[in-house]
C-alpha cells in the first residue's frame, strides 16, 4: 500500500455529526471516509485523503470516538487509524494487525481489537499505538477465526464469533482470558446492549452450500449475568438479516432484513410490517440518531459505484439523502 501522495485541504468540523465508513472493493484500496453534517444537510466525502493526501486504505470496517480522537479500523490494509474528529488530520496508527474488525476501549491505555482469519483477539495500548498481548479464542483456527463487535457488562466483555462460527464469547478483561461461551445460531453478525442490560445478535443463518451448515436465521436476546438465551425470534429459511442497531435510549432495536425493521425491546413476537419497506436496492448499512431517533440507511446499490445515505425520521418521513463512497457500512457519531 503506498500511503502518502496528494495535497492536505484543512477542515474545521466543529458541532455534532455522523462519520460514514465506505468500506470500498476488497483488494482496490478505495476504502474512503465521509462526514456528513445533519443541522446543515452537508456531506463532505473522502475527508481522511482531502487532510491527510494519502488513501485510507483497503477496507474500512468500522470506526469509534474517544475523548475526541477517532479510530478507525481498516481491515484489509491491516491499520487502525486515529484522527482529529474536529480537522479529520491522523494523529497515530496501529499497524501490523492481521485483519481488524472492531475496537473496543476498556480504559485510555487498553483496548480489545477483534480479528477476521485469527484466533486472537489483540490486545493494545491506544495511547503508544502499540500492540501489548493477544487473547486466545478457544476452538476456532487461523482460517475460521472470526471475532466481531464487542459490549460490556461488568468486568466481562462479550464478543460475538461471525465467520463459520456460532458462539458468544466471554471475556475476563482482568485475565484477558475466556471464561465462558454460549452457542447461538450458525454466524452470528452484530451485538448491542439494550437498557434492560440484555445484550442482541442476530444471525445470518449461513448460505446454501456452506460448510458449516444453512439454517434458519434467528434474532436472540441473552442474559449476561446468566449468559444464556432469554428469548429466540425466528425468521424464515432463506432470510439474511444484518446489522442490529439501537435508538439513543436503547429501548428499540433495528436490522435490516431486506426491508428495514423496529421492535421494541420488550417485544415478545417480531414485528408484523417492517419500519421502512424494501425498496429493490441493497440495504447494507444502519444507525440511529441518538439525540433525535433519525434514521439513517446505507445502500450499497450494486456495490461498484457510490453508495447513498438515506435519512429518515422516527416517523418515517425521508428528510434527506446524499452520495458517500463505495459501499458505505458503518456509521459514527461525533
Amino acid at each position: 500500500m503506498k500511503w502518502e501522495y496528494g495535497i492536505e485541504e484543512s477542515f474545521s468540523a466543529t458541532g455534532e455529526g455522523l462519520f460514514i465508513t465506505n468500506e470500498g472493493n476488497f483488494q482496490y484500496g478505495n476504502a474512503t471516509l465521509s462526514y456528513y453534517d445533519p443541522a446543515t444537510k452537508t456531506i463532505e466525502n473522502e475527508v481522511f485523503f482531502r487532510a491527510n493526501a494519502m488513501k485510507l486504505g483497503d477496507v474500512a470496517q468500522s470506526m469509534v470516538i474517544r475523548d475526541s480522537i477517532g479510530w478507525i479500523v481498516v481491515n484489509n490494509s491491516h491499520v487502525i487509524f486515529a484522527i482529529n474528529i474536529k480537522t479529520f488530520k491522523e494523529v497515530g496508527r496501529i499497524t501490523n494487525l492481521t485483519s481488524p474488525r472492531y475496537i473496543y476501549f476498556l480504559s485510555d491505555e487498553k483496548a480489545y481489537v477483534t480479528q477476521l482469519w485469527d484466533n486472537r483477539i489483540f490486545i493494545v495500548n491506544p495511547k503508544r499505538y502499540e500492540i501489548t498481548g493477544y487473547i486466545d479464542c478457544p476452538d476456532m483456527t487461523m482460517e475460521t477465526g472470526s471475532t466481531e463487535q464487542m459490549v460490556k457488562f461488568g468486568k466481562y466483555i462479550y464478543v460475538n464469533c461471525w465467520s463459520y462460527q456460532n458462539r458468544i464469547l466471554k471475556i475476563d478483561t482482568e485475565t484477558d482470558k475466556v471464561v465462558d461461551e454460549l452457542v447461538v445460531g450458525i454466524q452470528p453478525t452484530s451485538l448491542v446492549m439494550d437498557c434492560n442490560n440484555k445484550i442482541w445478535t442476530i444471525t445470518d443463518g449461513g448460505y446454501e452450500g456452506s460448510p458449516y451448515g444453512h439454517e434458519a436465521p434467528a434474532l436472540y436476546r441473552i442474559d449476561p449475568v446468566t449468559f444464556t438465551v432469554e428469548k429466540e425470534f425466528r425468521f424464515k429459511f432463506g432470510d439474511w438479516p444484518s446489522e442490529v442497531q439501537l435508538n439513543g435510549t436503547a429501548d428499540k432495536i433495528y436490522w435490516i432484513n431486506n426491508d428495514i425493521w423496529e421492535m421494541d425491546v420488550n417485544a415478545e413476537r417480531l414485528p408484523l410490517r417492517p419500519f421502512l419497506p424494501y425498496k429493490n436496492t441493497l440495504y447494507y448499512g444502519l444507525t440511529v440518531n441518538p439525540k433525535n431517533g433519525d434514521v439513517y440507511v446505507a445502500d450499497a446499490i450494486d456495490y461498484v459505484q457510490k453508495g447513498m445515505v438515506y435519512r429518515y425520521s422516527k416517523e418515517c418521513e425521508l428528510l434527506d439523502q446524499f452520495y458517500v463512497g463505495i459501499i458505505p457500512g458503518a456509521f459514527c457519531w461525533k
